[in-house]
């Protein structure tokens, strides 16, 4: 591994994530930037596992990325007396993994969107482009493997026909940065060079567009070329960013980082001089706002002056078993050393704990962790054996910062979900401290334990997700657990009214036991829960004695008498009953609450209630009839579609839960890989009526 440097500066440093759908050679790409910057002897090869992103044990076994990976490396551009220190991030590729991906974004201030050639545009393309413009972070555009098109003899057209479709899916601004060439055996500059023939036409032309693009931005500057006069660099530099920034222009370049013929990389070279010249620096790329306090009504921006405060934001955690937990940030301001004290800020509100000595300072490259003694403004960092820093905290260093933080993150919500046990007694709490770590690491990791079903449940982004969890579990923390489909957490309601009604007399030699409660049901409207109204005149029941009855009541909404599921929405009115001088308790009245409520339950037309989900499917617009055919015959709604460019569209509509146990898997058959959906809680609804007879007698036999 190349040393760390310490010759560069904030101005110098340049952090991107490379991101796309899995099989673009994201990770090969890294690979070959790392051999190009001299930080690797030769590239590894994800076949054989000996990559330096894809460390861990189960991505080996995978052949894909399943964690984001920080590496780095220093390279002076020929010509430059600059040295410039570059972080990349790579992330997975996988739908099941886009939180690994996502949680990348804050760290970086532009986005290697990486395409397989032959692939072209994929699921993960879109998802990637779509977020980064909603956080108004800047893409280049890195179409990969070129090699395969001119293998197949068509090269030149092959690749001018991307260029195309990428232009009709994400607009005008997607322009070739640079060219294959000499039937894709090199990769020509077209922004610098205005000279030369390319496999994508004149060198000039492709000049003249990309400049024309990037001049629009400044008025001053586009007269200026109108007239004929020549431009500078430091003017055009800046035109460049401006419009990368804005989104007015979406680079595209080209490379073939591992070819398939065994010769070395095309493009790559081509690749890192646009970073070290083009990709903006931390102080070029648009500022990311902190927010004040949990009200959130004051923004902060960070200065990127190595003099004033540290302020840190932890961006991913891992917990390493030699080192134990690591938290990997992103400084945005000052600079950390190891002797430096910084406050833990809370994820939501910023509300800051007490500090820690930073101790030991890293840089990371793949699984190894080189120590260093500070880390500038806009640098990648680490530490490590933090138990108290948690995934989106902010670090800071003075009292000045207190109560910062970042907007959070929007995450796809985990949509598949686990029940699981351990067969070994003993073992339950170790299991819990797993899966607690594993949450550390992924946001887009979640465990519940539902209180109706009294099952712990794992939830993930998809069945690749969950199994890689009872990898990890297995494989890192000695756990075997045993896994089936979660139950559906079913309610009950009423839809009409009625009235019931209990004594409660119990003598046993002394003192006696007596309640009676008269009571009315009411239905409320759905998610309204439970209303528990007064309504006793002349003292029939004393005051003292509602709470009783009340709490009959809810003992009794636990588990009702359909399904034993719990009830809800519901309005119980309590008008009259008798007490006795001696023999009331309320023990007395708990029961007689209980019974009557039950009585007026049964009598009041209950229901079974299912929860529903919100989905929003997208799927190229020849499957929108399969997808709304499939999706009627799982009893949903649909609501409406829209379409998108690039021939996809989005469906609309709202399911029953039951219905969408293995809906992701169904999505990746019916649209060949290139359908997604997402799915939202969207209350209860009840059961249709020739269904209910059929699921209350499967649940009372599974209860049996």
């Amino acid at each position: 591994m190349a040393a760390v440097h310490g010759s560069y500066t904030t101005t110098d440093i340049r952090n991107l994530a490379l991101a796309g759908h899995a099989g673009s050679g994201k990770t090969s790409l890294t690979e070959a930037l790392l051999t190009r910057m001299g930080a690797l002897g030769q590239p590894g090869r994800v076949e054989s596992g000996s990559t330096v992103s894809d460390f861990m044990e189960e991505e080996k076994a995978h052949g894909h990325s399943l964690h984001a990976a920080v590496v780095h490396g220093d390279y002076c551009p020929p010509g430059s007396a600059h040295l410039r220190h570059i972080n990349l991030i790579d992330t997975p590729g996988m739908g099941d993994f886009l939180g690994q991906a996502f949680s990348a974004l804050p760290a970086v201030e532009a986005v290697l969107v990486v395409l397989s050639a032959g692939a072209g545009i994929q699921p993960m393309t879109r998802r990637v482009i779509a977020r980064a413009a909603e956080r108004r972070q800047p893409c280049i555009l890195v179409v990969n493997k070129i090699d395969q098109l001119y293998a197949q003899g068509d090269g030149p057209a092959a690749v001018a026909a991307l260029v195309g479709q990428l232009r009709d899916t994400f607009g005008a601004a997607c322009l070739p940065l640079n060219a294959p060439a000499d039937n894709g055996r090199k990769v020509i500059d077209c922004f610098f060079n205005p000279h030369g023939q390319s496999d994508l036409g004149s060198v000039e032309d492709l000049h003249t567009q990309i400049i024309d693009q990037v001049v629009e931005v400044d008025e001053e500057l586009a007269l200026a070329y109108l007239d004929g006069a020549e431009v500078g660099k430091q003017p055009l530099h800046d035109a460049f960013e401006t419009a990368l920034r804005s989104g007015h222009l979406m680079p595209i370049c080209f490379a073939s980082a591992a070819p398939s013929h065994g010769a070395g990389d095309v493009g790559v070279q081509e690749l890192l001089e646009v970073i070290c010249r083009l990709a903006p620096s931390p102080t070029e790329g648009n500022p990311r706002a902190f927010l004040k306090g949990a009200d959130a009504e004051h923004e902060f921006h960070a200065t990127h002056q190595a003099e004033d405060h540290a302020l840190a934001h932890v961006f991913h955690v891992t917990i390493d078993p030699f080192v134990g937990k690591l938290c990997v940030m992103r400084v945005h301001q000052g600079t950390l050393t190891k002797d430096s004290q910084l406050f833990i800020g809370d994820p939501k509100n910023g509300e800051s704990k007490k500090p820690f000595r930073v101790g030991h300072l890293f840089k990371l490259q793949g699984k190894e962790h080189v120590e260093v003694d500070k880390a500038l403004p806009g640098d990648l960092c680490a530490v490590a054996k933090q138990d108290a820093i948690h995934f989106d905290c902010v670090l800071h260093e003075h009292h000045d910062e207190d109560a910062l933080h970042l907007r959070p993150l929007d995450f796809p919500a985990p949509l598949v979900g686990l029940a699981i046990s351990t067969p070994k007694r003993g073992d339950e709490t170790k299991l819990a401290d797993a899966l607690h770590k594993l949450q550390e690491e992924d946001p887009c990791f979640r465990v519940t334990h539902d209180a109706v079903t009294h099952e712990t449940v794992i939830h993930g982004l998809g069945e690749l997700h969950l199994r890689v969890v009872l990898e990890q579990l297995q494989d890192r923390f000695g756990l075997y657990v045993e896994s089936h489909e979660p139950k559906i957490a079913y309610r009950e309601t009423l839809l009409g009214k009625a009235e019931g009604h209990h004594r409660h007399k119990k003598q046993t030699g002394g003192a006696g036991q007596f309640g009676e409660v008269h009571l009315r049901v009411a239905p409320l409207g759905r998610g309204e829960g439970f209303v528990f109204v007064d309504k006793i005149v002349g003292g029939a029941i004393p005051h003292q004695f509602l709470p009783a009855i009340e709490k009959g009541v809810r003992h009794a909404m636990q588990a009702g008498p359909l399904t034993g599921s719990p009830i809800q929405d519901v309005r119980v009115e309590v008008y009259d009953g008798k007490h006795h001088p001696v023999d009331s308790k309320e023990v007395a009245f708990i029961e007689a609450g209980k019974r009557a409520f039950l009585e007026a339950f049964e009598k009041a037309r209950p229901v079974v209630l299912e929860p529903m989900a919100d989905i929003e499917v997208t799927c190229p617009e020849a499957s929108m009839g399969d997808i709304t055919g499939d999706l009627a015959g799982k009893r949903a709604r649909i609501h409406g579609a829209d379409m998108l460019p690039g021939g996809m569209a989005t469906i609309r509509a709202t399911a029953p839960l039951a219905e969408l146990g293995s809906y992701a898997s169904q999505i990746k058959s019916v649209t060949s890989g290139q359908g997604a959906f997402t799915m939202e809680a969207a209350g209860f609804e009840p059961v249709p009526g020739d269904l209910q007879p059929r699921l209350v007698a499967r649940l009372a036999g599974a209860d049996a």
